[in-house]
């Protein structure tokens, strides 16, 4: 593999390739049929082809187009059986590494932003890349100070190479839906283009990473890497070793999968609560399982790495999540649809029956209702199926709700944190982590009028 590749002319015609390369292969099956071969050998292995095209394009360009394919990669669990295997295989992949920069783009880098003798700051440095991702690598060096370190380099030309992927990606959005039904793929794109400034600051990054690094610093339960030098396309941190989440859902035993579920859950709620900060990125190459928890080294406690995305909530999760989640357990059906209609989640010239909007929200907060929740693929697409179906109320519902800016991003981390737990297949007491991070949900009647008035434009 050469340097990313940044004209946009080359990253196009490579992107591009996607959709035609999805027609192509439709017409080849089509062939395959009229000379015998049965349906089903036929789609298998057009689905494997596309799959292997998808990771093949997405995982060399890196940037945007990777960005956006481990994006969809923690919605695999909402596809069909029949072709979630081929993409499953292929999505993953992206969740933990992709193609590597060459050396000399490397020492580059580290020359231009750390100065000539840069290779002093280490006492070694490891040429081959532990992790390649979507803007940057990671190299495991051993700093001046003997402290085990990860070296993040960023690719040159990536902000050039994320907006151009994401602006191509925008055009052909509606032939990329089929691959997870019920999503709509455009906003997903326009939200990582809004993110593009702030992914490529390393210098916000750190300040991000190292505020939950404080605050985690004593946590028996989450570990975060303390930042140790950072200047801009280099952000050095604290190495962690562990098991890749990406592993866990491969092959991990019921004992890992049940605690990274949990962890994780907890992490997602406890961290704006804590740090009023918002992990955004919660696809499965950003977290490890490592050994010494609670009740020993046999215990787990879950590792969580980069921080480039994240959403600022100074008062934690807006309250009105919290409160409406528990009326709608509680099936205050008209409660509910005020709140929702105060959120702007139903805007002022729609008008909606509230017994039906509580019967459409009730099935996706299962997990909430009981005491343990066991996510698996089949619940996940039973959800997606429901609210894909043109013919299904819930669709027709769907339809007509609106998602506020202010609740964009946290609705996409939640959704993405729940297609990971299901991919875990992780039986997870939620509603014990909603109860004791998520301001509104537990509180009593008193609190609730409180709860209505703080909205989410102060979050």
């Amino acid at each position: 593999m050469s340097d990313l590749p940044r004209k946009a002319v080359t990253r196009t015609a490579k992107l591009a390739a996607l959709p035609l390369g999805f027609a192509g292969r439709a017409t080849w099956g089509l062939g395959k049929r009229i000379v015998g071969e049965s349906a089903e050998i036929v789609g298998r292995e057009l689905q494997q082809r596309t799959a292997e095209q998808l990771f093949k394009v997405l995982g060399e360009l890196k940037g945007g187009a990777m960005k956006f394919g481990q994006a969809l990669s923690v919605f695999e669990s909402a596809l069909p059986e029949e072709i979630a295997g081929p993409y499953r295989a292929a999505l993953t992949k992206l969740q933990e590494a992709a193609p590597p920069m060459p050396t000399r783009t490397v020492h580059a880098v580290l020359e231009e932003r750390l100065g000539t003798e840069w290779r002093d700051l280490f006492e070694e440095f490891e040429e081959k890349p532990a992790a390649a991702a979507s803007i940057g690598q990671v190299h495991r060096a051993v700093w001046y100070d003997g402290r085990e370190v990860a070296v993040k380099v960023q690719y040159p030309g990536a902000g050039e190479a994320l907006l151009s992927d994401l602006g191509q990606l925008s055009r052909f959005a509606r032939l990329l839906g089929p691959l997870i039904p019920g999503m709509d793929i455009k906003p997903l794109i326009a939200e990582l283009r809004d993110r593009v400034s702030e992914e490529l600051d390393y210098g916000l990054e750190a300040q991000a990473q190292a505020a939950h690094a404080e605050e985690f610093a004593d946590d028996p339960d989450v570990v975060v890497p303390a930042v140790v030098h950072q200047c801009e396309q280099v952000l050095v941190t604290e190495w962690i070793d562990g098991v890749p989440l990406s592993e866990v859902i491969a092959d991990g035993t019921q004992e890992q999968r049940d605690r990274a579920g949990q962890l994780l859950a907890r992490f997602l709620f406890s961290g704006p609560a804590r740090t009023g900060l918002l992990h955004a990125d919660p696809h499965p190459g950003n977290f490890r399982l490592l050994p010494g928890g609670p009740d020993g080294e046999d215990d787990w406690r879950l590792g969580v790495l980069d921080f480039g995305t994240v959403d600022r909530l100074p008062g934690g999760l807006p309250s009105p999540i919290g409160v409406s989640l528990r009326r709608t357990l509680d099936g205050e059906a008209e409660s509910v649809y005020e709140m929702l209609r105060t959120e702007g989640f139903v805007k002022e010239t729609v008008e909606l029956d509230p017994d039906a909007v509580l019967d459409y929200l009730l099935p996706i907060i299962e997990p909430a209702r009981v005491d343990a929740f066991t996510f698996t693929r089949s619940w996940m697409r039973s959800q997606a199926a429901r609210i894909a179906d043109p013919r299904s109320p819930a669709y027709q519902l769907g339809k007509q709700l609106n998602l506020p800016p202010a609740y964009l991003l946290i609705h996409r981390v939640t959704l993405s944190t729940i297609g990971v737990l299901c991919q875990l297949g992780a039986t997870v007491r939620l509603r014990d982590e909603l109860e004791e991070w998520l301001p509104g949900f537990a509180a009593g009647p008193a609190d609730d009028e409180s709860g209505e008035e703080e909205s989410a434009a102060g979050a």
